[in-house]
């Protein structure tokens, strides 16, 4: 141990599209939205988190929303990098501290990212400070995050749905053996429920609304046993230019996100027939494990169920499960050395 290694700070960092988790001391510190405000006549940023995501729609020409991150890829380098630091520094722990510590950290990300991406991830966490950075695979993470035991000759199949990709793989013995990562999930959701809006309604609503929808009434299957009640949703008709009101049912919603999810059990099923033998006749007996805030869509459980004859397990606080692995993989590195990417 060398004189400055009490200075190094350890956190565990969940990047995601639409939101962002770091766990520092085995306690999640920040759970915002990846959301940056910039002002564009100087370039600064005004806001950053939940700060900037209640200005989303609502900004004038001079401020302009960001969002860091696409796909689960950086596609903003110094916004996300931006962001990353005012994260960092606003962990009320490290408030206290007279200058930046170095930081250990594991990130995670995408399955389906490529070299570049990944040098991307590695640099913005380099420049806020990261002495030692790890990397490890989201699917990875969220299944260890759910309790699994990743190490085992075992398979288990996972299929976390964030907010830009949607992240299919097959674990055993602590490696990913086939996986499929596609560009369809939350966001994708969204931007469907705001053309069946505008469509079907004539109703023209931003993106905040068409998010509370998803949360309120979104639902995979037109027959649920617990059925949310209807929601009133304000926005301007498209025809009149006038605000007006409707009142939605979490059936139109099914109706709306039906084409994103067919595509989402097509990939399931791509992944389950790339699986080597053994390790399906493995995933038959343990079923598929669903993370993410998009397994919180009301009947998707079972809608996958009914599609890949599995029985399908929800992770019990799906948003946080990526970011609790990483968690466990911080606090244990020599343990999980095979699962990271370096």
């Amino acid at each position: 141990m060398g004189l400055f290694d009490f200075m190094i700070v350890e956190i565990a960092m969940d990047l995601g599209t639409a939101n962002t988790l770091i766990i520092y001391d085995g306690k999640i510190v920040v759970d915002s939205p990846s959301m940056v405000a910039r002002d564009i006549r100087n370039g600064k940023i005004i806001a950053v988190g939940k700060e900037a995501s209640l200005m989303q729609g609502k900004t004038h020409e001079n401020i302009k929303i960001i969002r860091p991150l696409k796909d689960g890829v950086i596609a903003d380098f110094d916004a996300s990098e931006k962001m990353i630091s005012w994260f960092i520094k606003n962990i009320p722990e490290l408030k206290k501290n007279f200058f930046t510590p170095a930081l250990r950290m594991v990130v995670c990300i995408p399955s389906g990212i490529t070299e570049v991406e990944m040098r991307a991830v590695k640099e913005s966490c380099e420049r806020v400070n990261g002495k030692e950075v790890y990397l490890i695979h989201e699917p990875m993470a969220a299944a260890i995050g759910m309790g699994l035991d990743v190490m085992e000759p075992k398979g288990i199949i996972i299929v976390d749905i964030g907010g830009g990709t949607t992240e299919i793989a097959v674990i055993a013995l602590g490696g990913i053996v086939c996986d499929k990562s596609i560009k369809i999930a939350g966001d994708v959701f969204t931007n469907d429920i705001l053309f069946y809006m505008r469509t079907q309604h004539n109703l023209y609503i931003g993106d905040a609304s068409a998010e509370r929808i998803k949360i309120d009434v979104g639902a995979a299957m037109e027959e649920l046993e617990e059925a949310p009640d209807g929601i009133t949703v304000r926005g301007r008709d498209l025809l009149t230019g006038k605000p007006k009101e409707i009142r939605v049912t979490f059936r139109e919603i099914a109706r709306a996100l039906d084409k994103s999810i067919q595509r989402i059990e097509d990939a399931i099923m791509v992944t389950l027939s790339l699986t080597p033998p053994e390790l399906a006749a493995d995933i038959y007996n343990t079923g598929l494990y669903l993370a993410g805030g998009g397994a919180m869509l009301r009947g998707l459980d079972k809608r996958i169920s009914q599609k890949t004859d599995l029985p399908v397990y929800i992770a019990e606080d799906p948003l946080k499960a990526v970011v609790r692995g990483t968690g466990t993989v911080l606090k244990n590195i020599p343990k999980y050395k095979s699962v990271l990417i370096k």
